[in-house]
């Protein structure tokens, strides 16, 4: 253990730390086990990859996410009790008409609140109640996670009509991520703290580019479907103008 002590960034031991990337595997071994329970052999691999990563997609939304958009709207702490509030992620002025109560992750000692908290030493807007977080992730729930689990359905029904549906979705998740790191880039990272390898190359790059490369491919395999599916059309209409 020493060993890897010294050859392993630190925070990796850090408890909550290891509860949430077992989390987030966990949700991914459920995304697989979908997979062999829903996907029949015949399935391409491209697709049954798709299948599995929409699941994930959808669960990370509903659940991780999901408990964020509970946390800034129900978890808060009077104002007056904070010892010191300029040590706070910012709650944002006359949030949900009050302006005496400090909301968001940092208010709860929930399990997700402490996830959620751990996140926010990355990025610090996570941890209380920022506006443009907070409507992003209400679209993320709301819409981008349903919508991710409808396509997994899609594809275990190999519906065809999902790859419309895939490519909105992966322009919404690629759309998202460029909100999200678009501001702080202009500031030049105010809120980011990219002194560490977890915070940095873990939560803020990995997890997130995850988000870009991915819907990409997505898009890649859903045009090219609907490419050949015009093909086909074209060369229909085609047959039926010489007849």
């Amino acid at each position: 253990m020493d060993f890897l002590r010294e050859t392993l960034p630190e925070d990796l031991f850090d408890p909550v730390t290891q509860l949430s990337l077992l989390s987030i595997v966990a949700i991914l071994g459920v995304g697989y086990g979908l997979s062999v329970y829903s996907l029949d052999s015949s399935i391409s691999k491209a697709r049954r990859f798709l299948f599995i990563w929409h699941a994930f997609d959808a669960l990370i939304h509903l659940c991780i996410e999901g408990s964020f958009i509970y946390l800034c709207l129900f978890s808060w702490v009077p104002l007056s009790s904070v010892e010191n509030p300029q040590a706070l992620a910012p709650t944002a002025y006359n949030y949900l008409g009050h302006t005496d109560r400090v909301y968001g992750p940092q208010a709860s000692d929930s399990p997700m609140g402490k996830l959620w908290m751990l996140y926010a030493k990355a990025d610090l807007r996570w941890g209380g109640a920022d506006l443009a977080v907070i409507s992003l992730e209400l679209l993320t729930v709301f819409i981008a996670g349903p919508m991710a689990a409808y396509i997994a359905y899609g594809i275990s029904q190999k519906k065809e009509s999902v790859n419309v549906l895939m490519v909105v979705l992966a322009t919404m998740e690629m759309y998202g991520g460029w909100i999200t790191f678009c501001p702080e880039w202009l500031v030049h990272n105010y809120n980011l703290d990219l002194t560490t390898f977890m915070y940095k190359w873990v939560y803020l790059i990995f997890f997130n580019i995850l988000w870009v490369f991915i819907p990409l491919y997505a898009c890649y395999v859903a045009v090219t479907d609907m490419n050949d599916a015009y093909a086909i059309r074209a060369k229909v209409k085609a047959a039926k103008k010489s007849k």
